[in-house]
């Protein structure tokens, strides 16, 4: 019997018919997605879902969802899908990543020209028969220095069209390398200096802790006079408030703004003031598209239906059903050791090697460092999935390398990730218990037994009296739980780390507080996955 697929959100005739030619049963109700009841009742009759926003796939729909078998999102965000509850119901979850790089990076450049010239309010004034010519003076792109936040897929593809159009393009990325810049063209800087020299800032990054808010008052304030200001990436990176004051003071000549911090925008800080320009997030949203996504999602899931290939995948690696049984507890411990990595690195990465030790050597290793990188990216990407992490990691310059050696120790299989930066080398290794959960169980060349957690803490300092009763009180005083704690040490009186499982995740005042005992070298909160 051939798979079924609902299409349940608007897709086009093209996407349609890709199902059709490929053998697969398609019911096309695009209005269908918007009526809960209705889609839970019918959900259980298909393979396959296809849908864009407007569907909402709940823990209920999936509950009736008893034959389902793949999730198709025809664009990028997947907040619309509970991940977790299909994850449980052995169900694919797959995007489509990259069909709307260039449609966003054409917007980010067409709204730089917007504000640049002033055509929104020119175009206004004119409509409304006042031909004041003398009000709207613009200035030139050419010889301009536009300074890029975020040198990734679509970042990049801004800075190629900004370099066409003659200006001078330096980027800020912390894992944009030395010479993945010179491929591109660009000069590569810190943030401080970027603020200091571009007349136009554009950003292209995802909103991470790590992003979020990174224009604040304080950047603002360091920037050059006359600056223009274009967010097309995400709401929350820009201090709207500080921006709108930077504005009205004349500090900052233009904005141009296609997210905010609280979408949709009913109102905002930014609303009403003179060149200003926005938009109600259309970076996406062209024809071409559209399209691409609708058919790349249509494409995806044939091939898995069909074959059992897997692309794009958010919440299943690309293993064959036989070792995913095997490979599970695996897969999610070098996610979690390329997360601890890349949650702990702030600087460009030279190269990664992944050691596979023992069994673990003898399995599906493509699909382990790609576990691995993804763990790695999603510290500074929170969409990238173990297809795509591979193809971001080549752009940026990062080299993965591979080692396997047969069973050298206590265990029967571990693996070590080595991550090389400009500045230091970085070590972590873990293995899978009997239980099967991971554990970490070396850092820095340290030996340690540590449940991984959700919410953890991680600390380095000199081997010396009261660093238990520092970490215990200081928690304890601000009201956070500890569940797990691990210590370790290189010898008596050197290094030593800790390790602590939390029930939440400690806030800066408590970052602070244990900073402040002057005990610590470092003092570092983790996030993981740990489902």
């Amino acid at each position: 019997m051939a798979p079924k697929v609902l299409i349940s959100d608007a897709l086009s005739d093209a996407a349609v018919q890709i199902f059709r030619d490929r053998g697969i049963d398609v019911d096309f109700q695009p209005t269908l997605g918007k009526d809960k009841e209705k889609l839970a009742e019918v959900i259980g009759q298909y393979d396959g879902l296809a849908i864009r926003s407007a569907t909402k796939v709940t823990s209920k729909i999936l509950e009736n969802a008893k034959n389902l078998k793949v999730i198709g999102r025809a664009g990028i965000g997947v907040d619309n899908v509970d991940i977790p509850a299909a994850s449980k119901k052995g169900v694919i979850v797959m995007n489509t990543p990259f069909g709307n790089s260039i449609t966003t990076a054409e917007h980010a450049i067409a709204m730089m020209f917007a504000v640049a010239r002033q055509i929104p309010e020119a175009s206004a004034s004119t409509h409304a028969g006042k031909w004041e010519k003398s009000k709207f003076m613009g200035v030139e792109l050419t010889g301009k220095t536009l300074g890029v936040i975020g040198a990734g897929n679509i970042g990049s593809i801004v800075c190629d069209r900004a370099l066409g159009l003659d200006m001078k393009v330096i980027a800020y990325d912390p894992f944009l390398s030395e010479e993945r810049a010179t491929k591109m063209g660009v000069t590569k800087v810190e943030l401080d200096e970027l603020l200091k020299r571009a007349d136009f800032i554009t950003l292209h990054v995802p909103k991470t802790e790590k992003t979020a808010g990174i224009l604040s008052r304080e950047a603002i304030a360091k920037m050059k006079p006359g600056v223009r200001v274009i967010n097309c990436a995400r709401g929350g990176l820009v201090d709207e408030e500080a921006l709108a004051e930077a504005l009205k003071a004349g500090k900052v000549a233009g904005a141009a703004f296609d997210v905010f911090a609280v979408e949709p925008a009913t109102e905002n800080p930014l609303f009403g003031l003179p060149n200003v320009v926005c938009t109600p997030h259309l970076g996406a949203s062209t024809t071409e598209a559209q399209e691409n996504v609708a058919l790349q999602v249509a494409e995806q899931m044939s091939d898995y239906l069909l074959t059992g290939a897997v692309q794009n995948a958010l919440n299943m690696p690309s293993v064959t059903a036989e070792e995913a049984a095997v490979m599970g507890p695996w897969i999610k411990l070098a996610e979690n050791l390329g997360s601890f990595v890349g949650q702990m690195t702030d600087e460009p990465v030279k190269s990664i090697n992944v050691l596979y030790d023992g069994l673990v050597a003898e399995m599906n290793l493509a699909a382990l460092d790609a576990a691995t990188l993804s763990g790695f990216m999603k510290a500074t990407n929170p969409d990238v999935n173990m297809v795509s992490a591979p193809l971001i990691a080549q752009e940026r310059g990062i080299k993965l390398s591979r080692t396997t050696q047969k069973k050298s120790g206590v265990f029967d299989a571990y693996i070590k990730l080595t991550v090389e930066t400009e500045k230091r080398t970085r070590t972590i290794a873990g293995t899978v218990f009997s239980d099967g959960k991971p554990r970490f169980i070396q850092i820095k060349g340290i030996n340690i037994d540590a449940e991984i957690g959700t919410h953890m803490l991680y600390t380095t300092n000199k081997d010396v009296p009261g660093i238990i009763g520092a970490l215990g009180m200081t928690l304890g005083n601000h009201g956070v739980n500890i569940a797990n704690f691990t210590l370790g040490r290189s010898h008596s009186g050197k290094d030593a780390i800790a390790l602590l499982y939390l029930d939440e995740q400690p806030g800066d005042t408590v970052l602070k507080a244990l900073t402040d005992t002057g005990l610590f070298q470092q003092v570092r909160p983790l996030h993981f996955d740990a489902a």
